[in-house]
């Protein structure tokens, strides 16, 4: 029978792992999901570290051994040689896929998700002492970032934008990734080597929605994939554009829509429909390893789920419309929410470490 993996991955999509932690490094589960599940990337965010840090004795010696630095200090020493050291097991990943995956992200403090410089600053700070060409620095999608989007790419840094809700905001992060490689060209410097992703969250959108509707409602769980489906008609479009085929001619990369959040939270849907129902040539799906093993197990590949579907998804977006759905605004308030849980998570992760370092864990 045919693995489920192995065909999306035939079929363009790139499978990251939506995970991270020393344990993962340590047991070499992450290379067993390389050599045998098809993984070529892994994305992190402060929630993935809270629960790492958190929850591991592990980081505990690196923890005291630092204990003079400030707790953002270790906290910035912890993530980054787990990071580095993921870098390094997808070296040949990276290699092998023309520098294209074998991608490790890390986020910027997400404290810092309204203020472009500061987010500037530490997406350098962690380039450069992460030190590795396979890196993704991850941006929070907020209007306050894109200019960070910019100014990173600019500057010849490969950048995961994350927590994109809306087709209008990808349209903004799009452009923003084309007007950093416009900059990079203008300046006479290289973008062969820049690569970035627009990490488009899918879940969180019907759990909200799916709240308004009536349970019997015919639309219920429509809503996700189709405002998906959306973006990635607005990547083909800009794909295709005049301004994005000039800077192609000067060696730059397409900026592939990432799937985020496709773990499925209502026990009632399938739980490889965030993945099964979103395949298409120069995508990526980042799963939490429970889906990963859901779509080898299940999943049933229907081959290209994307792009047969514009019709239908523009219908789907118009009868949430007529039932009431506001779009732009769920979107909007999810962002909010989104950037508030990393904030969260990142509070949480800093009581960790302060705990430790005093002894109290």
């Amino acid at each position: 029978m045919a693995n489920a993996l192995e065909q999306i991955s035939q079929a363009g999509v790139a499978v990251w792992l939506d995970d991270l932690s020393r344990q993962r490094l340590k047991d070499k589960s992450l290379e067993n999901l390389i050599s045998k599940d098809y993984v070529v990337g892994v994305t992190t965010n402060p929630s993935i570290f809270a629960a790492a840090i958190g929850k591991s004795d592990l980081y505990h010696e690196d923890i005291l051994r630092n204990r003079n630095l400030s707790i953002e200090e270790i906290i910035t020493k912890l993530t980054t040689d787990d990071v580095r050291s993921a870098c390094d097991i997808f070296e040949k990943t990276f290699l092998d896929s023309n520098k294209t995956d074998g991608r490790v992200s890390i986020e910027v403090d997400p404290r810092f998700a309204r203020d472009a410089n500061k987010t500037v600053a530490q997406g350098k700070h962690l380039w450069q002492i992460i030190d590795r060409p396979n890196l993704l620095i991850k941006v929070p999608a907020t209007i306050e970032g894109l200019p960070a989007i910019t100014e990173l790419i600019a500057e010849g840094i490969s950048v995961n934008v994350t927590l994109i809700f809306s087709v209008a905001r990808h349209k903004q992060v799009l452009a923003a990734y084309a007007e950093g490689i416009s900059r990079r060209i203008s300046s006479g410097k290289s973008v062969n080597d820049i690569q970035s992703v627009a990490s488009f969250f899918i879940s969180r959108i019907d759990s909200a929605i799916d709240a308004m509707l009536p349970s019997d409602s015919p639309i219920r769980g429509c809503a996700a994939i189709a405002n998906a489906v959306l973006a990635y008609e607005s990547f083909l479009s800009f794909e295709s554009s005049d301004n994005w085929q000039v800077l192609a001619k000067n060696g730059a990369n397409v900026q592939r829509p990432l799937w985020a959040s496709t773990g499925v939270k209502d026990p009632a849907y399938d739980s490889t429909r965030y993945v099964m129902q979103l395949v298409a040539t120069n995508t990526v799906n980042t799963m939490p390893e429970a889906t990963l093993n859901a779509v080898r197990q299940f999943g049933v590949f229907q081959g290209d789920s994307i792009t047969p579907n514009f019709t239908v998804s523009k219908s789907n977006m118009a009868k949430l419309a007529l039932a009431g759905v506001d779009i732009e605004k769920i979107t909007h308030d999810l962002e909010l929410d989104g950037v508030a849980k990393f904030e969260s998570s990142w509070l949480e992760l800093m009581n960790s470490v302060k705990a430790i370092t005093l002894g109290n864990a």
